[in-house]
C-alpha cells in the first residue's frame, strides 16, 4: 500500500502530460542507468550522492523521485528534498515498476543536449500554426517542461540552430520534420517512444489539420479553426505558444478522458 510519501505508477501516469506534473527526478545509479538508457517522460537525471546539494534547486515545487526499485536511493533523495521544503514523493516500485507496466519510456539518445541552465533549446519558423505549436506542447509536457523555443525567419532556422545551439524542427531536411505522410508531431511521438492511444489520436488530429486531410479526423477542422484563430489574435509568437499550450492541453484531455462523452440540448427533451 502506498504511504503518504509515495505515488503509484498508475497515478503518475495520469499526471504526466498535464500542466500539473511534478518535477520528476531520476536518481538511478550510473550502472542501473547504463542497463536501460531510457527515462520516464519528462524526468531529469540527478546523482543521488549529491542530493543535499541539488535539492535546493527544486525549492517551492513538488517532485517525484525515481530509482530502480523505489527503495533507498529515492527514499533518501526525497528526504533531502523535503528538508528544502519540496513536497517530495517516491515512485512505488521505481523505474522497474513503470517499465513492467509497459508505459512510455524516452530513449536518452534521442534527447538534445541541454544548455548551461539545463534546458533543451529548439528553433523553428516564425508565425506558427499547427505543427509548430503542437510540437512545443509535446516537448514541454513529455520531454522537458523548461524547453526554450526560438521562432525566427524561415531562411535562418538552420543557421540560428548552429550559432545558438538550438535544435531545428519542422523545416525541410532536418531530423525533426515531416516524413512521408507523417507530420513532425507524428515523428516526435514515434522517436521519443511516447505512443499511447490518447497521443496517437491527437497525432492523427494534428496530421489531418497540418497536411490538409480533414478526412483523417472529424476533429481536425476544429483544431485548424482554433490554430488559425490564435494566429490572428497574437502578433507575438511566444504569446501565441502560451495560449496554444492550453488549447492542446484541452485536446489531449479530450483524447484521454472524454471521447465518449456527449452533450445534448434541451435537457428536458422527451420529458413531459
Amino acid at each position: 500500500m502506498s504511504s503518504y510519501t509515495s505515488i503509484s505508477v498508475d497515478k503518475l501516469s495520469r499526471l504526466i502530460g498535464t500542466a500539473t506534473t511534478p518535477a520528476l527526478i531520476d536518481v538511478r545509479t550510473d550502472e542501473d542507468f547504463a542497463a536501460d538508457l531510457r527515462i520516464i517522460p519528462g524526468a531529469l537525471r540527478r546523482p543521488h550522492e549529491t542530493a543535499a546539494d541539488w535539492a535546493k534547486s527544486f525549492a517551492g515545487r513538488s517532485a517525484i523521485v525515481i530509482c530502480r526499485k523505489g527503495q533507498k536511493l529515492s527514499e533518501g533523495a526525497a528526504a533531502w528534498l523535503r528538508i528544502e521544503g519540496v513536497a517530495a514523493e517516491t515512485l512505488d516500485g521505481g523505474f522497474e515498476a513503470w517499465k513492467a507496466a509497459k508505459l512510455p519510456l524516452v530513449p536518452v539518445v534521442k534527447l538534445p543536449p541541454r544548455d548551461a541552465l539545463g534546458r533543451t533549446v529548439w528553433v523553428t519558423r516564425s508565425r506558427p500554426k499547427i505543427d509548430r505549436i503542437a510540437c512545443p506542447w509535446l516537448i514541454r509536457r513529455f520531454i522537458d517542461p523548461n524547453a526554450v523555443f526560438l521562432f525566427v525567419a524561415p531562411s535562418e532556422v538552420e543557421s540560428v540552430g548552429e550559432r545558438f545551439g538550438a535544435v531545428p524542427f519542422d523545416i525541410e531536411n532536418v531530423f525533426w520534420s515531416h516524413r512521408g505522410d507523417l507530420c513532425t508531431f507524428d515523428v516526435m511521438v514515434e522517436e521519443f517512444g511516447l505512443s499511447t492511444p490518447p497521443l496517437d489520436r491527437l497525432a492523427t488530429m494534428v496530421r489531418a489539420a497540418d497536411t490538409g486531410r480533414p478526412e483523417l479526423s472529424p476533429e481536425a477542422p476544429g483544431l485548424m479553426a482554433a490554430s488559425l484563430g490564435l494566429s490572428r489574435i497574437f502578433d507575438d509568437d511566444l504569446a501565441q505558444l502560451d495560449a496554444g499550450m492550453l488549447v492542446y492541453d484541452a485536446f489531449y484531455r479530450w483524447c484521454r478522458d472524454a471521447t465518449g462523452e456527449t452533450h445534448n440540448w434541451p435537457t428536458s427533451k422527451g420529458k413531459s
